[in-house]
């Protein structure tokens, strides 16, 4: 199996090259690594100037750097400027912070990929960092056991049926060229809409929980409720994938599985915290269904993403 990797890039650090060093030790290597390297003006220095020579070529004769300014960038359409840099059967989408748990992820992921299954991705697990919050969100979205969603899992599982994460994901080429690829302009979730669309068409998307990836974020509940708006902003702006799916009732069951969690190991005293969170989520969240209501001076202090707008 030929396999390419693409990753969006912006001010990479050292840990990037870390990323680097374990993708090319990889059971399955990929034949070529596709950054997709967003620039600002602020210029280039510590491990950002690594990217300036051409000491990186020698490291790394793999790897291919495409360069966009920033105000280019697209969830959606920076990564299928990566795809068409490619040309292998199957590409592999990974953010700069997502780091391979071990050397079978690759080839972990590509196995999932059956006829039936157009795109597989990967569990993340939390980071030593991490504090209970996400320790508990990352097992709540990304469980021990596998699976595969289908449209018949629409009617038990909701908005989950289309759950999934460009995080780390493996694609079939010809399923994405047939279905016309990611979404070329969206401000969040452009995983998910293109999951919706094969599980439209027949498909099935695979969860492959032995892939693994170190990701964590520890963000305040302000950067929660940014990022939540922007998902709502995404969930009003296709009406086709998520008109008519409930996506609040996921928002109760995590709160339910952190109740358990904090009670079997006794630290209640965490939940409220936690509630907090929550609350700021929600908020976010349905700030952004309704962004259309609001003023562009809050949307532009809402959101992580102001490139979107203009």
């Amino acid at each position: 199996m030929t396999v390419d990797v693409i990753i969006p890039v912006y001010r990479p650090g050292e840990a990037f090259l870390t990323l680097l060093d374990r993708l090319m030790r990889q059971t399955l290597p990929p034949r070529k690594i596709i950054l997709m390297k967003t620039e600002d003006n602020a210029g280039e220095t510590g491990a950002e100037g690594f990217w300036t020579g051409e000491k990186w070529r020698e490291k790394y004769p793999n790897v291919i750097v495409e360069r966009l300014p920033k105000e280019a960038f697209d969830h959606g359409g920076t990564r299928h400027r990566g795809v068409l840099c490619s040309d292998a059967p199957v590409f592999v989408t990974m953010t700069q912070d997502a780091m391979p748990a071990d050397p079978y992820l690759l080839e972990r992921l590509t196995q999932a990929l059956t006829d039936k299954v157009a795109v597989s991705y990967a569990r993340q697990l939390p980071g030593k960092d991490s504090d209970v919050a996400e320790r508990i969100s990352r097992e709540f979205n990304y469980p021990a056991v596998s699976c595969v969603k289908t449209k018949e899992d629409l009617g038990r599982l909701g908005i989950k049926t289309f759950f999934c994460s460009n995080v780390c994901a493996a694609y079939r080429r010809d399923v994405y060229d047939a279905l016309g690829g990611f979404c070329r302009h969206t401000i969040f979730n452009e995983d998910m809409i293109y999951a919706a669309a094969a599980v439209k068409a027949g498909y099935g998307i695979a969860y492959q929980a032995r892939a693994r990836v170190i990701h964590a974020h520890r963000y305040s509940n302000w950067q929660q409720l940014k990022r939540n708006f922007d998902l709502g902003v995404s969930q009003a702006d296709h009406p086709e994938v998520f008109a008519g799916i409930v996506s609040e009732s996921e928002g109760l069951q995590l709160m339910r599985q952190a109740w358990k969690y904090l009670r079997k190991r006794k630290k209640l005293y965490c939940f409220p915290g936690f509630f907090l969170q929550g609350c700021f989520k929600y908020a976010g969240y349905l700030l952004g269904k309704r962004y259309r209501l609001l003023p562009r001076k809050w949307i532009l202090a809402l959101t992580t993403n102001r490139e979107y707008w203009n």
